[in-house]
């Protein structure tokens, strides 16, 4: 996948440039609501400390609940159907003996995926991702484990009765919307979960086919990348017109092992990593607004986000995979994170974070590693050894041939003065124009884009300098 056309590119870059500016906007709306922030964060410990083993209990020590609002959840209900099927004389504990495996192992799979069971009524089991930890691959999440769920029950069948003979079997109804949340437990905390998103799932359960697994349009516009769907019908819903529903016949084959629409291939596995860096990009940026020492005029927010953004473009300028492109925005994201712990060596300090959090993503120890190296290779005087490692040096120094270099140099001069790391302004333009004069840009792509524009910068410096 190397090269990519002028045309392509250009729209690519504008729809970073739109990213970017929107990011930007989120930046100063975050800036200016630090205070808030402050005050939610507090909220929310307080809310967790009610919730740990010694909490719940009202001043009188009697045992209450909070509730929690979740913007986006998706919830899922499965019909286990069974008892309409048994034979007659079928001994009705060693049913209940296989009920429970069944549930059981549904247990593992919605834990596999990150999604709280929330109970069973009867036969009928409801589960809902997205709580109580909020992230944007809820509704894939959801889907994935309902086909798992499918598979399994299909296979317990021919293992218990042989093919074609079997007594289970299985209808999903899944949505996508907001939920309010009621957290209760001493020991082991619970949720229940209420409103109009947990009855449609249900009433869209009601509505499914033996062995279908049937999603509302929301659902559908989330997860439609991944997976193959056919049109169901309508539901009429109650003040709010018909709702669209579409049966999951499974994977896209492109998405898919051997292109069977079953198990995930590794293509899967990248695309739904570059939806899942929203979750981490989330935490990081958050984490960087919060912990990131003042002094730091130039490696701040701003800058991750620029750096993010830059990868991308380069790494498209210059043919990367779209795994490549992950390994890239993930290393920028976490560049400058080491700065939370020390200035000095934070790259080193970058890496120790992303060997923390990466795995909990699912990347693996190989995408790690190359993940760290890049980050590594930020480390002046950058020397990189790769492609990827020269995509991110040429970005970390994007600006020198920005039009907007000499405001951004003086944040970068005001952050090391902060510190004692440089002398007088004048100094520090003769270190600017020793450093820039010796620097080149390693990718063609990041040449053509600022290379011409950086040797105007030396002489704007130049002409900047006293002595």
């Amino acid at each position: 996948m190397r090269g990519i056309n002028n045309e392509e590119l250009v729209k690519r870059i504008a729809r970073l440039a739109k990213q970017n500016q929107e990011l930007e906007d989120q930046i100063k709306k975050l800036e200016k609501q630090n205070d808030k922030l402050t005050r939610d964060y507090e909220k929310v410990k307080a809310l967790y400390e009610k919730v740990s083993p010694d909490g719940l209990k009202d001043a009188e020590g009697v045992k209450k609940e909070s509730s929690l609002k979740f913007n986006m959840a998706t919830v899922l209900f499965a019909d286990i159907h069974g008892f309409s099927k048994l034979v007659e004389g079928m001994d009705s504990s060693a049913v209940m003996d296989e009920l429970d495996e069944i549930l059981y192992e549904f247990d593992a799979i919605v834990t596999r995926f990150k999604i709280e069971k929330i109970k069973t009524i009867g036969d009928t089991y409801m589960c809902a991702g997205g709580i109580p930890v909020k992230n944007i691959t809820n509704p894939v999440d959801v889907v994935m484990a309902a086909m798992e769920m499918k598979i399994f029950l299909s296979k317990y069948e021919t293992e218990k009765r042989g093919a074609g003979n079997r007594i289970w079997d299985l209808k999903t109804g899944i949505h996508t919307g907001p939920v309010t949340a009621t957290i209760s437990g001493k020991k082991k905390v619970n949720y229940d979960i209420k409103g109009d998103t947990v009855n449609t799932a249900s009433r869209i359960e009601a509505v499914s086919e033996q062995g279908s697994i049937l999603i509302s349009v929301m659902t559908y516009e989330l997860v439609k990348e991944f997976f193959d769907c056919e049109y169901f019908g309508k539901l009429p819903v109650k003040y709010k017109g018909d709702l669209q529903m579409y049966r999951v016949k499974g994977l896209k084959p492109e998405f898919s092992v051997n292109g069977e629409g079953v198990l995930p291939n590794e293509a899967f596995r990248i695309n739904f990593g570059l939806i899942q860096f929203t979750d981490i990009q989330e935490i990081i940026l958050d984490k960087l607004e919060k912990e990131l020492p003042d002094y730091l005029h130039y490696h701040n927010v701003k800058h991750t986000v620029d750096i993010v953004t830059e990868v991308e473009l380069i790494g498209w300028g210059e043919g990367c995979t779209d795994e490549e492109i992950l390994l890239l925005k993930t290393a920028g994201l976490f560049h400058d994170a080491g700065h939370t712990v020390a200035y000095d060596n934070h790259e080193y300090h970058g890496t120790v974070l992303a060997r923390e959090m990466l795995p909990k993503y699912n990347y693996s120890p190989e995408q790690i590693e190359k993940i760290c190296s890049i980050i590594m290779a930020t480390k002046l005087p950058p020397k990189p050894t790769t492609l990827l490692e020269s995509i991110i040096c040429d970005s970390d120094l994007d600006y020198l041939g920005r039009s907007d270099f000499v405001p951004v140099s003086n944040t970068l001069y005001e952050e090391l003065k902060a510190q004692n790391k440089i002398g007088s302004l004048n100094d520090w333009n003769k270190l600017q124009v020793k450093f820039i004069s010796g620097h080149q840009y390693f990718t063609q792509t990041a040449r053509s884009l600022r290379e011409v524009n950086k040797q105007q910068q030396i002489e704007r410096i130049q002409s900047l300098i006293t002595d």
